[in-house]
């Protein structure tokens, strides 16, 4: 931005300064060079004027000199060579560099916070509150630091060293001084001496350099005396001779080295003459150090540049590409410095041991005023005077030689008033290069006068000189001397004070265009570039200065393009309305200039404040130029850290560089990274930053790795890492835990019970430190991404641990161990150096392809107990592309490093401050706690099925294997299905011992006996392990002693039932395990397993109860087919009797091949009801069904004898061949109470023997309607589960086999159909809620049909009567009606004998008869009662006659609910009368 302390017109009018030379006597010499400066040098904090000078121009008006500054140098005769000022320049840029620990300024610029490190970049931001005070305040401090001072320091230097031209006299010299030392034996003679060699200098004509302003130069005759070695008095004398000699105009005495040059510390003055002199000078040696680096090669990586033609073709893709062939610089050209500066420190001879220079050591501030003082007297008693006289003389000339008036401002309007010459273009003017105006032309003095007065700030004037002699030169077309004009009109222009002139802009534009186009001059025509842009700048015009400083740019000097570009950067930042992005593109382009031009350090910064605006942006390719070019001059700048971090930039982001590219850039970061490892002395591993690794993905797996099945042995699925996390499942897994824990810990769930987690992951709970068993691994699965589209090579890939061992054996776990780290060993190489402790495995080579996401599975195995923490992943990178290289060169492009496993745990949302800030929780999955042996249990299945027919029984066999070297007890299995699946009861005989043995075995136990009779057994529910009405679902596996010793084996057998339900099934079973010895860390192990069953379809049972119509007292075998009596003959069964109908479909489609089903036995289990017999046609026993065929079968239940154990069941067998299943033992009793949960009569059922109680409990006192309910309910209730046990025919693979398997049907009320298949819930539909204050419960009453069983009847009449109607008109039938009350309660009976029905169906079948005698009776029956009416039927004639026709109504005691029998209506009873 090239903002500076003084204002834009201080500047501008230092950069055209009075040029005074200087001529040194020997003598004179040695007294400056006391103070190591030369005479030149000593003035030059001094040739700033302090106080006001005046002069008058030619119109006798005076002209105020404000500031004004001279410059005095030596006379050098030697003309200036170009590559030597190419060298000035670019050591003064490389002695100034960025200014490092200062606190760095941010510019806010629309979206983006730009970071320059400058704490006076205000002074370049104009709209900022304040800025011109922010600009004085700055001017005035002593700590003021440009923005750009290295272009500062250029621009000094570069108007410094501009050599005199003749086209303009601005840097020629107006006086001299003449120096003598008043030590000299004849002071005067020297001074003719000097003063015949400045005469030959400039009028001999043997030199061209320097030039002089006019012929008759001012002499300045200066007599300087060292006080501390000179004689005062001849020094005064000397001085008298020269003012008579001289004129005292032209002469001074200066009096210097008031001291010894050996002064004290305390006596050390100030040093004015540091910031004046070249950097090179004034700097001392241990600058030079920071700027000087080491000769380094240019390729990073041998492999990209020179050696392989696609990838140098690569690299010159991008434009913007380091060019080290083009650039003689660069850090590739062996011996080359990197710096300008290594040039200096080669050329000077500076060395680091060299000390500081001081300069003004015999010097005191009475020295300072003198010298001063002397500057000031030269000023305005001898040049002011002597430029005055010969501006006048030149105005004198000029008038006599035009004829015009006596003045040029009188002349002004003629000059510029009408007839005004259309000026010509550039393109249609003609270069002159041979024309020369010689001395005394008028034009030249014009421009003479011009240059005088602009020296002496007289800017009106020489604003109206440049203006004539502009188009003077434009008409002889001398294009050089006509753009000096215009450059110095221009600025005069601005300079003027008052009311300026308008800034003539296109004055500059054309001058710059003129000097580079036609004249090929790029040091004028940068000149007037660097002045126009500053005066633009100060009139807020960014936007032409930018586009000015960007023309300037050129192919011939890398440095002066980076120098401009990179203001011109600074330009687009400086707008009302940044332009960043412009900013970063043409800082790139310094960037990449100043790389060319050999300023690493300047190239680095650019590249560093462009990449402010590109990262994060998504400007991928962009921002991948940068990073390289960054990491390349780092590297070369020997900023290790900073390479590498660029460099992984480079890698870490989602880049869309070829693969190629890509490629390239993963070498360069290897090479660079080897040389930061073998730099470093640190031996901690450094962080790498491929491939990437997903921490959070980290899963972490305690145990041994999965079993594969052998044969006929499946091994437990438990749990693995290629399982995927369920939540449901793991809820699942943990629901069952905390049963077999409650049951293992007689009911109760110990306070701090925690689900075991064999795997962890992000899904689960990881609050807790997880727990591990010594001599157990631990695998670690990592997940590792390759970003980039070239494959990665991975070597010994291994964990990075640190372990505290402990000994949990004693209280509190002991005294903690010292930690143990692998991370050193690591580093060496030794990565299983303390496998005693913790075994480390490694992977060899893993190869991660391009754009791969890919796990890697890394294993340790603890020997002793303690804290174990896994820190992370220990690998060699390497490129896994194959190339021609030996494989030496490629094992050393491996580069040895680590990444850490940082896990961030879940965020906290339980309290209020939690809440309402951002807190995670621990994550503490990497950190397990090792504790003492375990028993390890391994399961295995044998003949385990996959598919089963619904309720098909299979047996199977599970081996238990204790791998450990612990004993284990306390063997338990919980299932989420334990109707499934049975070990069998504890009288269950276990014969065949071997899966062997019992392939061709039936899975019941069955025993040979004929069709007969119902077999009855007593079973009580508590050998089956069943408590109530629960179903079990822990089962205790028995184990021999109880313990399961380390290495043992033990084999059990295992009954399966299919579902009920088709289609695939899901079983969990979990083990359940413990140690002998008690392990207060872990006290007990699980082991899991999964198996999926496809149930196919078999039969489908459908069964109803009914009531019988026979009597208590009276049984039957079997119903008359068509007999008027319902029941007679038979058994004696006191309790009553029920009728059952079985009705069986097979329902498979030949599924499975299988054939046909043969019902072979229908079992009954109940505690009040058994089947009795089966009253179906005798030559229908063997009951086979084909596919989708159906059959029917009966049976008689009668009520249970009443035992003391009410709780025991009774199993009744019907078998319906010649052999019968005990269904009483297992495995046919065990999956009967192992089926589906009870149903709801069974919960709310009353059993017999608390019937008693009942019936007592319904006293006057205690009459509710909700009893009522009570008892008429259970007269249609029934608790009676039906077995159907079956077998089935298979045809597979050519062979025959028979499959077996048990059906339940529960039937729970009377006439209410139960199916085997359990009835699938419909979806209810959404109703309406309705807000309305709660009512009282409804009053329970039973229902009419409730009602209608309460009581039985039976008419008993003979099924034929011969009566001769022709002798006796009437016949009476005796009839007798026998009624049973069937509840448990007392019962009012009304019998009504009136004909009611008005059907003429009716009417048709009992014809006209009457029932004689009474006609209505009312009797009161006690529970369970039975009475009997005689009654009489009259007939008037042969036929058919109904006689169920008595109406039957009956109601408890207790209640007003009368309701009529339907029992009559159901069985008609026909009587035929006969005639005889």
């Amino acid at each position: 931005m090239a903002q500076c302390a003084q204002s834009v017109q201080e500047f501008v009018q230092d950069s055209f300064v009075p040029m005074v030379a200087a001529l040194c006597s020997d003598d004179a010499e040695r007294v400056s060079r006391k103070n190591s400066l030369s005479f030149p040098e000593l003035l030059r904090p001094f040739c700033r004027l302090t106080s006001e000078g005046h002069l008058r121009d030619p119109n006798n008006q005076v002209v105020v000199v404000k500031g004004l500054r001279i410059s005095v140098t030596g006379v050098n005769t030697e003309t200036p060579q170009p590559s030597q000022l190419h060298k000035l320049l670019s050591q003064a840029v490389s002695a100034c560099q960025p200014p490092e620990g200062l606190p760095a300024n941010v510019i806010t610029a629309g979206d983006y916070d730009l970071n320059i490190s400058d704490r006076s970049v205000k002074a370049s931001v104009p709209w900022y509150a304040g800025w011109k005070e922010t600009l004085t305040q700055l001017s005035s401090s002593k700590f003021y630091t440009a923005t750009t001072p290295w272009f500062e320091a250029y621009r000094e230097s570069f108007l410094q060293s501009m050599s005199a031209s003749d086209h303009e006299f601005l840097n020629h010299y107006l006086a001299c001084m003449l120096v003598v030392s008043s030590r000299e034996a004849t002071p005067t003679e020297q001074f003719l001496k000097l003063s015949q060699e400045q005469h030959r200098v400039q009028h001999g004509g043997e030199y061209t350099h320097p030039k002089w302003f006019i012929p008759n130069t001012l002499k300045y005759y200066v007599l300087l005396h060292d006080i501390t070695d000179g004689d005062e008095q001849r020094a005064d004398a000397v001085y008298e001779d020269m003012k008579q000699r001289y004129g005292t105009q032209c002469c001074y005495l200066l009096k210097i080295n008031s001291r010894a040059a050996a002064g004290g510390p305390d006596e050390q003055m100030p040093d004015p003459w540091s910031q004046y002199l070249p950097k090179s000078q004034a700097q001392s040696p241990e600058v030079f150090e920071d700027v000087v680096v080491n000769n380094v090669e240019n390729n990073v990586c041998p492999e990209v540049d020179g050696h392989d033609v696609s990838e140098h073709a690569l690299c010159e893709s991008h434009p913007l590409e380091l060019d080290q062939e083009s650039d003689p610089n660069y850090p590739g050209f062996p011996g080359e410095p990197v710096n300008s500066m290594d040039v200096a420190r080669k050329q000077g001879g500076v060395t680091a041991s060299s000390a500081p220079t001081a300069h003004g050591a015999c010097l005191t501030l009475n020295d300072h005023d003198r010298i001063r003082q002397f500057v000031q007297e030269f000023t305005f008693r001898g040049l002011l005077p002597h430029i005055e006289k010969n501006i006048r003389q030149l105005n004198d000339q000029l008038v006599s030689r035009k004829g015009l008036s006596r003045s040029l401002f009188s002349a002004t309007k003629k000059w510029f008033g009408g007839g005004k010459v259309p000026e010509k273009t550039i393109a249609e003017l003609k270069n002159a290069p041979g024309l020369l105006y010689p001395p005394e032309a008028p034009e030249l003095q014009i421009r003479k006068m011009a240059d005088l007065c602009f020296l002496v700030q007289h800017y009106e004037l020489a604003y109206s000189c440049y203006h004539t002699a502009k188009k003077d030169f434009l008409s002889d077309q001398a294009m050089l001397y006509a753009a000096g004009a215009l450059e110095m009109a221009a600025v005069s222009a601005f300079l003027q004070s008052g009311a300026p002139r308008t800034y003539p802009a296109h004055y500059m534009e054309t001058a710059i265009q003129t000097y580079r186009d036609v004249c090929k001059n790029m040091v004028l025509a940068e000149r007037c570039a660097l002045l126009s842009t500053e005066i633009l700048k100060s009139q807020v015009k960014y936007s032409e200065a930018a586009a000015l400083l960007i023309k300037m740019t050129s192919e011939d000097s890398d440095l002066r393009s980076a120098l401009l570009l990179e203001q011109a950067a600074h330009c687009f930042i400086n707008m009302r309305s940044p332009m960043v992005r412009k900013f970063a593109f043409h800082m790139i382009l310094s960037g990449h200039r100043f790389s060319k031009a050999g300023q690493k350090r300047h190239a680095l910064r650019c590249y560093c404040q462009a990449m402010q605006v590109y990262k994060g942006k998504g400007w991928t390719l962009a921002e991948d130029h940068i990073n390289f070019t960054i990491g390349r001059q780092s590297f070369t700048l020997r900023q290790l850290d900073n390479a590498v971090a660029a460099f992984r930039h480079i890698l870490t982001n989602d880049s869309k560089q070829t693969a190629t590219q890509q490629s390239a850039f993963l070498r360069e970061y290897l090479y660079v990274y080897k040389s930061v490892s073998q730099s470093s002395c640190d031996a901690s591993l450094p962080q790498l930053p491929l491939p990437c690794l997903h921490s959070a993905q980290t899963r972490v797996f305690f145990g041994h790795e999965r079993r594969l099945a052998e044969g006929e042995k499946q091994a437990a699925t438990h749990v693995w890492l290629d399982q995927e996390y369920d939540r449901e499942q793991a809820q699942l897994w943990a629901e069952l835990e905390e049963q077999v824990v409650g049951v293992a810990n007689k009911g109760s769930v110990p306070n701090g019970f925690q689900p075991t987690q064999y795997c962890l992951s992000s899904h689960t709970d990881n609050l807790r430190y997880p727990l591990a068993v010594v001599e157990e691994p631990i695998i670690v699965e990592v997940v590792l991404r390759n970003p980039l589209k070239v494959p990665l090579a991975l070597a010994e890939l291994s964990l990075l641990w640190k372990f505290t061992p402990k000994d949990f054996s004693r209280p509190l776990g002991g005294v903690p161990g010292e930690p143990l780290s692998n991370e050193r060993e690591a580093a060496a190489g030794r990565v299983t150096a303390l496998d005693d402790i913790v075994s480390t495995e490694v992977i060899p080579e893993f190869t991660v392809g391009p754009e791969e996401t890919k796990v890697a599975r890394l294993k340790l195995l603890p020997h002793k107990t303690g804290q174990l923490h896994v820190l992370g992943v220990l690998y060699s990178l390497g490129t896994g592309e194959e190339d021609n290289s030996t494989s030496e060169a490629t094992h050393l492009m491996f580069v040895r490093g680590r990444q850490d496993l940082e896990i961030q745990g879940p965020r906290l949302n339980v309290t209020k401050e939690e809440k309402t800030s951002v807190r995670h929780g621990p994550d503490h999955r990497l950190h397990p706690v090792i504790t003492p042996p375990m028993p390890l249990l391994e399961v295995f299945f044998i003949n385990f099925p996959t598919g089963l027919l619904c309720g098909e029984i299979r047996k199977a066999w599970v081996e238990f294997v204790n791998v450990s070297a612990v004993p284990l007890t306390g063997l338990r299995v919980a299932s989420t299905h334990p109707e499934f699946f049975t070990f069998g009861s504890a009288t269950s005989d276990l014969t065949p011992v071997t899966p062997t043995a019992a392939e061709h075995c039936s899975a019941y136990k069955t025993m040979s006996a004929s069709p007969s009779v119902a077999t009855m057994t007593l079973v009580s529910p508590a050998v089956f392990g069943v408590a109530g009405n629960e179903r079990p679902t822990v089962a205790e596996i028995p184990l021999v002693g109880g313990v399961l010793g380390p290495g043992e084996a033990l084999q059990i057998p295992l009954w399966l039932r299919g579902p009920d339900h088709e289609g695939v099934h899901e079983i969990n079973f979990l083990f359940y395990y413990e140690s002998v010895e008690k392990n207060a860390k872990l006290s007990h192990r699980v082991l899991r397993h999964k198996a999926f069953i496809c149930a196919s379809r078999s039969l489908s049972v459908r069964a109803t109860a009914c009531h019988s119509n026979m009597l208590p007292e009276r049984g039957g075998a079997d119903v008359a087919a068509g007999g008027a009596d319902v029941e007679r003959g038979g058994a004696n069964i006191e309790r009553g009797s029920m009728l059952v109908f079985v009705d069986v479909e097979n329902i498979n489609t030949s599924e499975a091949g299988v054939r046909e089903f043969h019902i072979v036995q229908v079992s009954s289990s109940s505690r009040q009801w058994r089947l009795h017999a089966c009253i179906n046609p005798a030559g229908d026993r063997d009951s086979r069904l084909a596919s989708r065929e159906r059959g029917k079968l009966c049976f008689r239940a009668a009520k249970c004898t009443a035992q003391e154990d009410v709780e025991k069941y009774t199993f009744a067998d019907l078998n319906l061949g010649s052999e019968q299943i005990v269904s009483s033992t297992t495995p046919c009793a065990d999956f009967f109470f192992r089926r589906g949960p009870p149903s709801e009569a069974q919960k709310g059922g009353v059993s017999a023997g608390r019937a008693s109680q009942s019936r007592q409990s319904l006293t006057p006192a205690g009459r509710t309607d909700d009893g009522v309910a009570t008892v008429v309910q259970k007269c249609s209730e029934v608790e009676l589960d039906i077995i159907v046990l079956w077998k089935a025919y298979v045809v597979e693979d050519n062979k025959q086999l028979i499959l077996e398997g048990q059906l339940h049907v529960a039937l729970q009320t009377v006439g209410k159909e139960a199916c085997s298949l359990p009835q699938r819930e419909e979806a209810q539909e959404m109703v309406l809620l309705k807000f309305k204050p709660d009512l009282p419960p409804p009053v329970s009453r039973p229902s009419l049909e409730q009602l209608s069983h309460l009581i039985k009847t039976c008419l008993h009449y003979p099924e034929s009567y011969d009566h001769p109607f022709p002798q006796k008109s009437l016949c009476m039938v005796p009839v007798s009606l026998t009624l049973s009350n069937c509840s448990l309660a007392q019962v009012d009976v009304i019998i009504d004998l009136r004909h009611k029905s008005t059907s003429p169906e009716s009417l048709e079948v009992h014809g006209s008869f009457t029932w004689l005698g009474q006609t209505q009776y009312k009797l009161l029956l006690r529970p369970q009662e039975v009475q009997r009416l005689a009654l009489k039927a009259c007939f008037f004639q042969a036929g058919v006659y109904n006689l169920g026709t008595p109406r039957v109504f009956a109601k408890l005691t207790q209640s007003g609910t009368m309701c009529e029998t339907s029992q009559q209506s159901a069985v008609p009873a026909l009587i035929i009368i006969n005639s005889v």
